[in-house]
């Protein structure tokens, strides 16, 4: 019987696959694709490119460079590993009988295995003990238990597939467990940066103090990250977060934010490179206030201020790069981090537009 979609069941019996355990195998999962051909096509209408091929059902006949050939059966031998194993995709291909391919992209794969091989489990919790509001709980050293972040499609799409493996076992033994109460205060507005913080289990609110009156700007929900814009733009917080509810947190050292993970996620671009990327359709995304934007904002622009991009980021494509910049690069910089992490095709322009003003001005 054809599959409508994919299992861990499923995928537990492919190589490289059967190393990983259950909750892998779910991640992996979401990434995997099907693709159906009826008996007797001779060249399938599809690209092997950058692509791990697996067959789940029916026979194909395989035709290799320098003229090697197999039939290769579903669910039998051959058919537990990839197709074009080695790097070799096949030149001819014909679909004996009605046939079921299930493929990833291999880069999505590698990184996610990767990772599964990289990462030691979490240590279990000594009887049953979930601690106190403000204790640290050991390391949260398994991307397998861990929401947020670490889930396969922010890790295998945007810039966070591009976070070197060396990395990866030294960031996640950097974050640890907090367990907060509602109505704790985690980072206020107006101190220094100190953490980066993800939400494990709980909700929180984020609110800013203007003129004296209290400003709700955002709830944060399991999964959500807050911390990063003090610790990027290296200012202080620019606004108070407080738990609603009780819940956990994994928090990174301030240090360890900028080694680990804001230096490799931070991807920045000259001018000269910005203006390539746009011309080859990438937008330009403006992080500044509307009014500031209406005065010099580069054409075509989309004005999104820093303090409204958490709750526009359901808005933005997934398969749009964006360009980001400020008026010097600060704000951009803590807003590229913000859609890098979510998974958001986005670069920083370096400088901010005063670069692209001076780049301006000496080709005038």
């Amino acid at each position: 019987m054809k599959l409508q979609s994919v299992t861990p069941e499923n995928l537990a019996v492919l190589s490289p696959l059967t190393g990983l355990g259950a909750a892998s195998l779910l991640q992996v999962a979401s990434l995997a694709r099907l693709a159906h051909f009826s008996r007797g096509l001779q060249a399938l209408n599809f690209s092997w490119t950058q692509k791990v091929v697996y067959l789940l059902d029916g026979e194909l006949k395989l035709g290799y460079p320098g003229g090697g050939n197999k039939v290769v059966v579903g669910g039998y031998d051959a058919a537990l590993s990839p197709l074009n194993s080695g790097g070799v995709d096949p030149v001819n291909v014909r679909a004996i009988t009605d046939v079921q391919l299930l493929w990833f992209d291999e880069n999505a794969l590698d990184i996610l295995v990767t990772w599964d091989q990289l990462v030691a489990p979490l240590p279990a919790r000594v009887g049953g003990e979930v601690g106190t509001a403000g204790d640290v709980a050991g390391a949260a050293a398994d991307w397998r238990a861990m929401s947020g972040i670490f889930d396969a499609r922010l890790l295998t799409l945007g810039s966070f597939a591009n976070l070197p493996a060396a990395n990866i076992d030294s960031l996640l033994a950097g974050f640890r467990r907090q367990f907060v109460k509602a109505g704790e205060v985690i980072v206020r507005q107006n101190e220094p940066g100190d953490y980066y913080y993800v939400i494990e289990r709980g909700r929180a609110q984020v609110t800013r103090e203007v003129a004296g009156a209290q400003i709700e700007l955002a709830d944060l929900k399991s999964g959500d990250a807050f911390g990063e814009e003090a610790l990027i733009a290296e200012t202080c917080r620019n606004a108070t977060v407080t738990m609603k509810t009780d819940g956990e947190l994994l928090r990174l050292d301030g240090t360890d934010f900028v080694k680990l993970l804001r230096a490799p996620l931070l991807q920045s671009i000259d001018a000269a490179e910005a203006r390539r990327r746009i011309a080859a359709g990438a937008r330009w995304l403006d992080v500044r206030f509307p009014a500031e934007y209406r005065h010099d904002g580069l054409p075509d622009a989309l004005n999104i201020p820093l303090n409204e991009l958490r709750d526009a980021l359901p808005s933005l494509h997934k398969d749009q790069e964006y360009i980001v910049y400020c008026q010097t690069g600060r704000r951009s910089s803590a807003a590229t981090f913000l859609l890098s992490q979510r998974g958001l095709h986005a670069s920083l322009l370096e400088g901010g537009l005063k670069s692209m003003i001076a780049m301006e001005n000496q080709a005038a």
